[in-house]
């Protein structure tokens, strides 16, 4: 690790999973006071209207197939941000450390001798169901709760996830970033022995007011997502829990 010399803090901020007043008070604290912020859209408008005026806002969104910045030059902007003294906020949808690549970035600036701050934020795979409706754990249905991506590295030859031992969890199946992959994603579930009857349960926006609950089967989810028109950002829910939406949601 290098010197610190007089270099800038970066604080890896979670901004929760969109819903304005489920940001923590730090993260809302630290927006306010940036110098610079680098973003991505999956914050929403309402969030994203708090940067002051006076902080330098960069864009750095990545969409499945499209990204403003490539993690390469998100991490180099970061670099060169704080090494001009200033305070830079890297804005993230949900938590850092959950599938938001804040890990990278943490290790990239450690390196280079930059003080990092890690702000936790209320990760979608949890905040997403409870909101429609679906606890991730009960008593009488799941034990256990797995959360994994739907949409690994694309450069990678082989998949990271085992699609056999995931079909025999007895728990709930969360799985985030899966939309462009749902239907690749359930049928290695049904492959490798899931009952295709399970509930599945699609959350478009999860918490904020446009949010909408789509639900069916691992044998059916796929062709209502494609007629339904579901778009990211999703979380998909998978297990018994689902079957208690209609009773607990609003």
């Amino acid at each position: 690790m290098r010197d610190r010399k007089n270099y800038g803090v970066v604080y890896l901020v979670g901004s929760g999973p969109g819903d304005p007043e489920l940001l923590t008070i730090k993260a809302k604290r630290l927006i306010t006071k940036a110098d610079v912020i680098l973003y991505d859209q999956l914050p929403g408008k309402e969030i994203l209207a708090m940067m002051p005026d006076s902080a330098e806002k960069i864009d750095v969104g990545k969409k499945a197939g499209q990204h403003t910045l490539s993690q390469d030059k998100i991490n180099e902007v970061l670099v060169k941000k704080a090494k001009e003294g200033r305070m830079v906020v890297r804005l993230k949808g949900g938590d850092p450390y959950v599938f938001g690549r804040g890990g990278e970035e943490a290790a990239e600036l450690r390196e280079e001798g930059i003080h990092v701050e890690v702000v936790p934020g209320i990760t979608s795979a949890i905040a997403a169901p409870a909101c429609a409706g679906i606890p991730v754990t009960h008593r009488e249905h799941a034990s256990m709760l797995t959360i994994i991506t739907g949409h690994e590295d694309p450069t990678k030859n082989d998949t990271s996830l085992d699609w056999k031992l995931l079909a025999q969890f007895n728990g709930t199946l969360v799985i985030l970033m899966g939309v462009k992959m749902l239907e690749r994603n359930v049928s290695e579930l049904i492959k490798y022995g899931r009952n295709k009857d399970t509930p599945v349960a699609i959350i478009e926006k999860g918490t904020r007011a446009d949010q909408r609950v789509t639900t069916g089967t691992l044998a059916s989810i796929a062709e209502i997502a494609k007629q339904q028109q579901i778009k990211a950002p999703a979380v998909t829910v998978i297990g018994d829990v689902v079957s208690l939406y209609k009773e607990l949601k609003e």
